[in-house]
Order: structure tokens, then C-alpha cells, then sequence
């Protein structure tokens, strides 16, 4: 029965990481600048999952936080600092491949997981309890 603690201790970890990693796609959706001022927009951060705890055992473990491929949004925007200067996109903006709808049900989604991993742990707990009564 401590199996399946450790098994829903694992998801929780890793969908809080997930939430983390959502929640800095989401505050930096419009940020066009690194954090040494170049001009760059941040690129989206995804998580990815992998079966087992890291000794063979069932759990879930981060597997990887990576960068989304995917390409920058552009928008016309002639008043903006970080506008492109030259060339075909010229008053156009970079901006970050961020989609805060789908960040929106990303977030929704990590959190049901959550929940349904804290009342797995709820019902083991009980389980545990009512065992202890029976041995007692």
C-alpha cells in the first residue's frame, strides 16, 4: 500500500512541475526581450513525462523540459521598441509562441491530474487505516 503513495507522490511532483513550467509560458507571453536585453522573444517551455521512478518501480518521472519549436507570432506594430527594422517584416514584432487558451487548458488539465492523484492518495490512506483497525 506504500507503493501506491510513492506511485501518486510521484505524479504530484511532476504535474506541479508541469503547473510551474505553464505558469512562466503564461506570465511570459508577451515578452519580447531576454533577460540580458537582447531582442529575442521567449520560447514556449513544455514538459514531458516518462513511466517509473528512476529504480525500476511504476511512478512517474520528468523526463524532459524543453523549448517549443514552433514559430513566433508576428504583429504589426510600427511603435514598438522590438519591432523588426529591415527588410519583408519591417514594424513587425516578434512575439512568443505562447497560446494562453491552450496554456489555459494545459493548466485545467495538470490540475484535474492533481486532484485525482491527491484522492488516490486519499483512499490509500484510508485503506491503510481501516487495515491498522482490522490488525488491532
Amino acid at each position: 500500500m506504500m507503493k501506491s503513495l510513492d506511485i501518486s507522490r510521484s505524479a504530484l511532483v511532476a504535474q506541479r512541475v508541469r503547473l510551474d513550467v505553464i505558469s512562466g509560458n503564461i506570465a511570459n507571453a508577451f515578452t519580447t526581450r531576454q533577460e540580458d536585453g537582447t531582442v529575442a522573444p521567449y520560447q514556449r517551455r513544455f514538459v514531458s513525462f516518462m513511466t517509473g521512478d528512476g529504480a525500476g518501480g511504476a511512478g512517474v518521472q520528468i523526463d524532459e523540459v524543453g523549448h517549443d519549436p514552433s514559430p513566433f507570432q508576428l504583429r504589426f506594430d510600427p511603435g514598438h521598441s522590438d519591432r523588426i527594422r529591415e527588410g519583408p517584416l519591417t514594424n513587425y514584432v516578434r512575439y512568443p509562441n505562447v497560446n494562453i487558451t491552450m496554456e489555459y487548458v494545459d493548466a485545467m488539465e495538470a490540475s484535474r491530474a492533481y486532484e485525482a492523484n491527491v484522492a488516490m492518495m486519499n483512499v490509500s490512506r484510508t485503506m491503510m487505516q481501516q487495515a491498522i483497525r482490522l490488525f488491532g
